[in-house]
């Protein structure tokens, strides 16, 4: 996505059937507002806690039928009747709440279990929430998205390297620290190293593995859903190229996605092909373009 906070998330693009534009936005609206709820602007944690509370009072009250605040009427305006038409789950919109939540008292990760098990609150739920669109709701598929969701979480915990420490925040597990002997006491001083750069290369590859056990997903969705995440999927595989191209200094770097890096992405997710060929697509609600 080109937007600041969810650059991964397919926001009713071109490519989502027209029928689908509005839940996606919907869903988009609902996580990016309680993002800026947890970090913009200069509010205290004690107010951003309750703006987060608030937030969720609504976001229960809509899923009842009944009256919300209003403090936010265009994004629960939207959202509810998603939420009705298209039996989008209740829990999956609370697990981002409290990721978000999580994020203004939590600012260090003991090790890979403890961040994926963030991520399966922060990152996972928007994947699932996008099938439940198309009406995949099969093990194997959940499984997929939640690999690509995390992988695409984790890439942006890697590329956000200099946006984050400045905050506060460190997401390199402290174990993968640890190993190395990296002091973390220098990354957040903003202390480049080539430790912390051999560190960065581990979770790079750990993170691509992910990404790759996920991959197969884009073969077993049909149409447009399908060439959507494929590109979401390059998308995120480049952002490694470019950590890796620029030595893993993203310390105080921010590696993007340029204009001329989208033919290489088309043209990679059109070879998404060779795993396919034996493989039936997960059956999807209809969607008319």
């Amino acid at each position: 996505m080109s937007v600041n906070h969810y650059e991964n998330f397919p926001v009713a693009s071109m490519l989502c059937p027209s029928r689908l534009r509005p839940a996606v936005a919907a869903i988009y609206g609902f996580a990016r507002t309680a993002d800026d709820l947890a970090d913009e602007g200069v509010r205290t944690t004690t107010e951003r806690l309750a703006d987060l509370q608030a937030y969720r009072s609504d976001l229960l009250a809509a899923s009842r039928g009944t009256a919300t605040s209003n403090r936010w009427h265009d994004v629960f305006s939207a959202l509810a009747p998603a939420m009705v038409e298209h039996q989008l789950p209740l829990d999956l919109f609370t697990d981002l709440l409290s990721a978000f939540e999580q994020d203004l008292s939590k600012t260090t990760y003991t090790d890979r279990a403890e961040l994926v098990d963030y991520c399966g609150r922060s990152a996972n739920p928007v994947g699932r929430l996008l099938l439940q669109l198309y009406g995949v709701t099969e093990p194997q598929a959940l499984a997929q998205s939640d690999a690509i969701c995390t992988a695409l979480q984790l890439v942006n915990f890697w590329q956000d390297l200099s946006v984050d420490v400045p905050r506060g925040r460190l997401y390199l597990p402290l174990a993968d620290c640890e190993a190395q002997r990296l002091s973390t006491a220098q990354v957040m001083a903003r202390k480049d190293s080539a430790t912390l750069h051999t560190v960065l290369q581990t979770l790079v590859q750990w993170t691509r593995a992910m990404m790759d056990s996920g991959a197969p997903l884009v073969h077993r969705l049909p149409g447009r859903a399908g060439w959507e995440l494929r590109l979401v999927v390059q998308g995120g595989l480049r952002i490694l190229e470019k950590i890796e191209a620029m030595n893993f200094k993203t310390l105080h770097g921010r590696p993007t996605l340029k204009p001329w890096d989208w033919p290489l992405l088309v043209w990679r997710a059109m070879w998404m092909k060779a795993a396919a060929d034996h493989q039936q697509p997960y059956p999807t609600r209809s969607a008319k373009p």
